[in-house]
């Protein structure tokens, strides 16, 4: 075949053209698989240094052992703050205690078996109706709290005598409290070393089987349904119209008198009994009266006990003797025929009720203060307590305040803060490992701000959030100190009551049950009462007692009377214990004398053993001159 000159031209340039374009193309794909390259090997070192963040640190065989050991120690850390949570109300760091009074006995907590118990419900000494249910949030924080303060204390001796090296940061942990569960996530650098080999684990999560949450909700309901319905009050004015005199009128000539601690030994029995035999269990009620239909599963116990802090008071009363005169002997009534004595008593009853909820073996109780004046329950508190409320005053935090907790030396206090205001509560958040919060308050005119901290007296600090604002709290550490009570410079070992009161608190030890107080640094008034048994027997007395009775014929329709008196018989009664010595100090105690080892020997002067009415009375008299030595040794 024959080519024109042009035609080769054409030919030539058409190749060179197709053979760049190949090159381009060949450049092109190499250049797409070595970025396709780049990618892969960067992807591959990225799932190297990030993989513990996005799979999780894989637990080397050789640490096996000692984590299982971790996660069992932080399990049952929570375990045990459950059980705290379950006999305390839902608490495991106490709300603030507030002593009752003369008029209103209750304090803000119950001390059953020993343990300190918070109230629901109950009415302070200057008599305000007071609500503290917590929260499953508090509940929730406090236990993270718990569990956090004890890992530390978990033993790892075995592991470190094999050549183990363990060390972790400071943990901060997430509880959620579910019905039948409980989730832990815990955050902590955990190093655990041995030999050449280490590893680092950072999240952990722990699952704990608990009924806490199902427990507490039911309580709720429980509580809720008291406060509206006021049962428990329906059950005690049961129990005062049948065990004490209070309206009536009987058919005689003679006055008719009751014993009033007679009248009340027979109204706190009657009122144990009946509270223990309460319960929403059909089957196990030994009566239909007893039957508390209840909008819960669980089975609902009751209790009482004559020993808790209960008041009893009646009126009119002469002394400690109810005395109700006969109608029918007086002048210009004997037309009557016969006689009657009509009776009409008022009555104040106050006493606590510790409700429990049981599912299999875990127990959840809080005590309730039960109230009857002037004959009639007490008025059922609008609202209702829900799990995990917010209550008004928590709903509007707008004031940003920085919240400085620290020691006296200066160090910093990881504490849980909360703000009061006008007899309601919010709590706020816990401080950082440096001792601070930032964090919005509600706005409020003379508010306090509350902060609590393990092994630290609560302290409170007077506030007005309307502006953002600073505050400095210096935390009071408290001492757990043994007793040595003495007796005329010799050890005493017998019953006695010895309290520590300062302006804000009071303890109170049943010695010899109870040898040892947590005190801080403050001014104490010190009492030590001792007793001793003793048979001092007051006899039968006869008394006059006066009455005014109507006059007759026409000064009586007008309301006049006049005085008719009679004799009264009081029996013979028998002292078995009676105050036979102790005294009263004030006296300031140093944080120095705190923290020494040694313990605080308290010497009182005996008194003689009363014979009689009298000696009894010159006792009294002399103890309130008797001092006392107090000696931190």
């Amino acid at each position: 075949m024959v080519f024109k000159r042009g035609d080769a031209a054409v030919s030539g340039a058409y190749s060179r053209k197709s053979f760049q374009e190949f090159l381009s193309k060949k450049r092109a794909q190499v250049t797409i698989f070595i970025i396709i390259a780049i990618l892969l090997i960067a992807a591959v070192l990225l799932f190297f240094f990030l993989r513990p963040s996005i799979v999780g640190v894989e637990i080397p065989a050789y640490a096996e052992p000692f984590y299982t050991s971790f996660s069992s120690c932080v399990e049952d850390s929570a375990l045990t703050g459950v059980k705290v949570l379950e006999s305390q109300a839902g608490y495991i760091y106490l709300p603030e205690f507030e002593p009752g009074s003369q008029y209103m006995p209750f304090s803000s907590q119950l001390n059953f078996l020993g343990n300190p118990t918070p109230y629901w419900f109950y009415v302070s000494g200057n008599n305000i109706a007071k609500e503290q249910v917590p929260t499953k949030g508090i509940m929730e924080a406090q236990l993270g709290s718990f569990v956090e303060d004890k890992i530390a204390s978990c033993n790892y001796d075995d592991y470190y005598e094999q050549g183990f090296e363990i060390s972790w940061t400071e943990p901060a942990s997430k509880v959620e409290i579910e019905g039948d569960r409980i989730k832990i996530e815990l955050n902590t650098d955990l190093n655990i070393a041995l030999g050449d080999e280490s590893v680092v684990v950072r999240d952990h999560k722990i699952v704990v089987d608990s009924k806490l949450g199902s427990l507490y909700d039911s309580a709720v309901k429980i509580y809720n349904e008291q406060q509206k319905e006021l049962f428990l009050e329906g059950y005690a004015m049961d129990v005062l119209w049948n065990y004490a005199p209070v309206d009536g009128t009987e058919i005689t000539c003679s006055p008719l008198i009751w014993d009033a601690n007679e009248v009340f030994d027979e109204l706190q029995e009657a009122i144990e009994a009946n509270s223990q035999a309460m319960t929403n269990n059909r089957q196990i009620a030994t009566d239909d009266y007893f039957f508390v239909e209840l909008p819960v599963r669980e089975e609902v116990r009751f209790l009482n006990s004559r020993n808790w802090t209960h008041s009893f008071e009646v009126t009119p009363s002469e002394g400690s003797f109810l005395v109700s005169s006969p109608i029918g002997i007086q002048q210009g009534l004997g037309v009557l025929g016969f006689c009657y004595v009509p009776y009409h008593y008022v009555y104040d009853m106050k006493f606590p009720v510790i409700v429990q909820v049981q599912s299999g073996d875990e127990i959840f109780q809080f005590p309730i203060a039960v109230i009857i004046q002037g004959n009639n329950a007490r008025e059922p508190l609008e609202g209702e307590a829900f799990a995990g409320a917010v209550s008004e005053l928590c709903k509007y935090k707008n004031t940003e305040v920085n919240v400085d907790v620290r020691d006296r030396d200066g160090n910093p206090v990881k504490a849980d803060i909360s703000f009061e205001c006008f007899g309601d509560s919010c709590f706020i958040g816990q401080a950082s490992d440096q001792g601070s919060l930032v964090d919005d308050f509600p706005q409020c005119v003379n508010g306090f701000v509350s902060v609590r901290a393990q092994g630290f007296k609560e302290s409170r600090y007077l506030l007005s959030t309307v502006s953002p604002g600073n505050v400095d709290i210096i935390m009071e550490k408290l001492y757990r100190k043994e007793i040595q009570l003495k007796l005329d410079n010799v050890n005493y070992g017998d019953e006695a009551i010895i309290y520590f009161t300062s302006d804000d608190s009071t303890k109170t030890i049943v010695y010899p049950e109870q040898r040892t107080v947590e005190l801080a640094e403050g001014q104490y008034e010190i009492q030590v009462y001792i007793f001793h048994d003793t048979e001092i027997n007051i006899g039968e007395m006869i008394t006059e007692q006066c009455v005014e009775v109507p006059r007759s014929g026409v000064l009586g329709v007008f309301g006049m009377t006049y005085e008719k008196c009679f004799d009264v018989e009081v029996p013979e009664q028998i002292v078995s214990q009676a105050l036979a010595g102790g005294g009263t100090q004030n006296y300031f105690v140093l944080e120095s004398e705190l923290k020494s080892p040694g313990v605080i020997e308290v010497n009182a002067e005996s008194l003689p053993v009363p014979e009689n009415m009298e000696q009894l009375q010159t006792n009294y008299m002399l103890f309130e001159t008797k001092g006392l030595d107090i000696i931190f040794k």
